[in-house]
């Protein structure tokens, strides 16, 4: 790599267990968790090219140190932390020849955007009224996110056992854990019944199952009348409002045909789900989510407006206040074309306010489902240029990150483009003039590309590539093409420290949230136990 790596015994905390990873990568067991201190010049941001326009909104912002809009962090906090922990994983041994793909997780960033969260709506709502942000589970389903999450106010929303399972193992409760499903088995009703989560019926013929599963069901705290359980769970119906999509047809949850929900407007749905709540007194809450990357906020708040007003007629019509709580879902989309924030969820939360003014004065508590926007920019996937060569007179750098990292992106680059930031080897932002070059991944078929056409400064063999704004549907959700190992996931965070020989010093410390996959792994779940199985048949 062209330097001199330090061979201190500085750690790597692995939050969960206590064990510790040293500076060349190797677990650890018993080493106590210390930050990793190296001089760095002032951060100035590496060089990104920026992702082309294409189905995921950019926003247009300009790159780099501008601060988000409505207030938060700026965008140049987040690029001198992300270059530090670069910069400290290179040297320090994290990222190399010999580990040369890694995935990090900003953890200051990720505090300070639920932070922003629980202030945008704190800043609408009615004193009292009860709310709870739930993390949509799938956008980054690691144990340590969560966690995270929940130890600063956040709960769960989950799709499956398995998403349930992480949720519990991180310590989520359930009573704020939801549970939402287009496909939900008798077994999964039954065990959020049993536990007190919270259920989002998704259609008909699930309601008539939870119909069976509560007659089994003791009271709850609450009762209800007279020969009428009343679960444990919050229960309510998932509706699609039907009011359109955006420019990604995948995300679009409420349009016409959506799998998603009782169609609203189709004939006599409206009346079925009036006459649903008028003969179940302990359904109390009411569920509809617009969709996400792609919908623009005016459709966001339009579908909201609609669930409002059915709760608002549902109570009217059962002649009491049945629905007490609205969950609106999440989906706030996120700009991947430049480190600015935008939209915020202050801005959110005040078209909301604007919009559906009854929402926030108190007679409805709230549950939002966010995941996307509160991981995304907090997530970096740093890849080794193994090779660097050329074609057709087009540089083109063999990266460690393609489509087992980067799923959506390589499949379908107009609607997910990414940002690409570059490093030198000993991971410095990348200086010179910007070349139009390939980042390819190391799957074998054409169409593994990061990016393509990007003008970057020229990434030679050695350096690193990095895919920006990351955090979210990308490191976590692994697709194991040509075999390829899951990356080792690490969270940092970093704290000024004085002047070092006139240049400033910053502590790194990071965690393990997910060790890097070993072939022992891949083979075993590849069924390596069984290597006669099918030739005994």
């Amino acid at each position: 790599m062209g330097t001199d790596r330090d061979t201190t015994e500085d750690s790597v905390s692995d939050g969960a267990a206590g064990t510790g990873v040293s500076s060349t990568g190797t677990p650890s067991t018993g080493m106590p968790s210390t930050g990793i201190s190296s001089a760095a010049a002032p951060s100035g941001g590496a060089s990104a090219g920026g992702a082309p326009s294409g189905g995921a909104p950019s926003g247009g912002a300009p790159s780099g140190g501008a601060p988000s809009a409505g207030g938060g962090e700026s965008g140049s906090d987040r690029v001198a932390r992300r270059d530090d922990a670069v910069r400290a994983a290179v040297e320090h041994g994290l990222l190399g020849p010999e580990a040369p793909i890694i995935a990090l997780l900003d953890v200051p960033g990720i505090k300070a955007s639920v932070a922003e969260l629980r202030a945008a709506f704190d800043a609408v709502t009615a004193p009292g009224t009860p709310v709870l942000h739930a993390f949509a589970v799938k956008a980054t389903p690691l144990v340590p996110v969560l966690r995270l999450l929940h130890e600063h106010g956040i709960g769960a929303e989950v799709a499956s056992p398995g998403e349930l399972a992480l949720a519990r193992a991180a310590g989520v409760p359930p009573c704020e854990t939801v549970l939402d499903s287009p496909a939900k088995t008798i077994a999964e009703l039954r065990e959020a019944l049993a536990l007190g989560i919270a259920v989002n019926a998704d259609n008909p013929q699930e309601l008539d199952r939870i119909d069976g599963l509560v007659g089994d069901l003791p009271d709850g705290p609450n009762g209800g009348p007279a020969g009428s359980p009343h679960p444990r769970s919050p229960i309510g119906i998932r509706v699609n409002p039907q009011v359109g999509g955006g420019s990604i047809e995948a995300l679009s949850t409420a349009t016409a045909t959506s799998k998603f929900g009782v169609a609203l407007r189709d004939e006599g749905a409206r009346e079925w789900i009036v006459q649903a709540y008028a003969d179940r007194p302990w359904l109390t809450r009411l569920h509809a989510h617009t969709g996400s990357q792609g919908i623009p906020l005016s459709l966001m708040a339009r579908g909201i407006a609609e669930t409002y007003a059915l709760a608002e007629e549902i109570n009217r019509r059962v002649g009491r206040q049945q629905i007490d709580t609205l969950d609106i879902g999440g989906g706030l989309p996120v700009n991947f074309g430049s480190d600015v924030t935008t939209p915020t969820y202050a801005q959110y939360a005040r078209l909301l306010a604007e919009a559906v003014p009854g929402l926030f004065d108190g007679r409805y508590g709230l549950v939002t489902e966010f995941g996307r926007s509160l991981l995304a920019k907090h997530g970096t996937v740093v890849a080794r240029v193994e090779y660097a060569k050329s074609a057709g007179g087009r540089p083109v750098a063999v990266t460690h990150a393609g489509v087992q990292i980067a799923t959506r992106t390589v499949y379908a680059p107009g609607s997910w483009p990414l940002r690409i930031a570059a490093y030198d080897a000993v991971g410095h932002p990348k200086a010179g003039p910007d070349v139009v070059q390939d980042i390819a991944g190391p799957a074998c078929f054409a169409g593994d590309l990061l990016a393509e056409g990007r003008a970057l400064p020229l990434l030679e063999q050695g350096d690193y590539a990095a895919a920006l704004d990351t955090g979210a549907y990308y490191f976590a959700h692994h697709y194991a093409y040509n075999s390829l190992a899951r990356p080792g996931v690490y969270g940092f965070a970093s704290v000024e420290g004085g002047n070092r020989g006139g240049g400033r010093s910053t502590d790194v410390r990071f965690a393990v949230v997910r060790e890097p996959q070993g072939v022992e792994e891949i083979v075993a779940e590849s069924g390596g136990a069984r290597p006669t199985a099918l030739t005994a048949l």
